[in-house]
């Protein structure tokens, strides 16, 4: 599945280069290419043949370090129709919802194409993803994103132009990602499509959406008590006894939610944790001084 990861660049390969600014620039070898820089060129052929880890000279003199580039970088630079989902949450989707080899994963709202990436890489050559999207310049874009990445189509997708609810198919499916302004509203569908124990996992932005997500989940009865987060990365500089958080961090980008399907008929028992004090609006006979 993919493109070569490893052994030395050849034509086709696309090499992250990397600037002494730390900046970074993805290039897809041809044997008569060259990169454009005002710091001057590098003919492709000057990588061709090179392991991994290489340096090259443009014509300026500015070095360069050549990679394969990482998925994370990658989904980062790819063209956008929609926004992508940071790779701080893909990873924890990935790690959270157990995306795992064989899989067979329905994803809703493909958007640029980052998630489907990963998922992709999680489920394997024995897996499956079926990804749904409304609107079709989104379903283009991601498209190009994904098989720019893998090298070409992927018999494990299938992308299809439509609304989840109305669109969805499947059955038996392991789980099932929704990342949409109202997963909500799609949660009756999903829990028709999942077998049991499969994971449903949203991505939201906003608190208002978190709410309404999870006390979706919680009344339809087919579904354990949700789980919610979110995931804040802060990188760290470290030089010598300098030792200290950097100045910027990736902060929010969306609140996450899981829970797992019931078995038919069954309903998850009462929760046991008392509500905090006007968590469903004003008690009856509260009074207020």
């Amino acid at each position: 599945m993919g493109f070569r990861r490893h052994g030395p660049f050849q034509a086709g390969d696309q090499v992250q280069l990397t600037d002494p600014k730390n900046k970074r620039h993805t290039v897809t070898l041809k044997e008569d290419g060259v990169f454009h820089t005002h710091k001057g060129g590098i003919p492709h052929s000057e990588l061709i043949g090179q392991p991994e880890g290489s340096v090259v000279r443009s014509s300026g003199g500015t070095q360069y370090l050549a990679f394969r580039h990482l998925l994370q970088d990658y989904t980062l630079s790819m063209p956008r129709g929609a926004a992508v989902i940071y790779p701080k949450d893909s990873a924890q989707i990935v790690a959270m919802a157990d995306i795992f080899p064989g899989a067979r994963v329905v994803e809703a709202g493909v958007g640029s194409g980052a998630l489907t990436c990963f998922l992709l890489r999680a489920v394997g050559n024995e897996g499956t993803v079926t990804s749904y999207e409304r609107r079709e310049d989104f379903a283009e874009v991601a498209t190009k994103n994904v098989e720019k990445f893998y090298g070409g189509p992927m018999d494990q997708w299938r992308l299809v132009v439509g609304d989840f609810v109305e669109a969805l198919d499947e059955s038996d499916v392991d789980r099932i990602i929704l990342d949409m302004l109202a997963p909500w509203e799609c949660v009756d569908a999903a829990a028709k499509a999942l077998t049991p124990g499969g994971v449903i996992c949203c991505y939201v932005a906003t608190t208002t959406q978190l709410s309404r997500t999870v006390e979706t989940l919680r009344e339809h009865g087919s579904f354990t008590e949700p789980h919610a987060w979110e995931t804040l990365v802060r990188d760290w500089h470290v030089e010598g006894l300098a030792v200290r958080p950097d100045h910027r961090m990736v902060g929010h980008t969306g609140f996450l939610v899981t829970a797992r399907r019931m078995a038919d008929g069954v309903t998850p028992p009462p929760r046991r944790r008392r509500p905090a004090k006007g968590a469903h609006g004003e008690e009856s006979g509260s009074s207020t001084r």
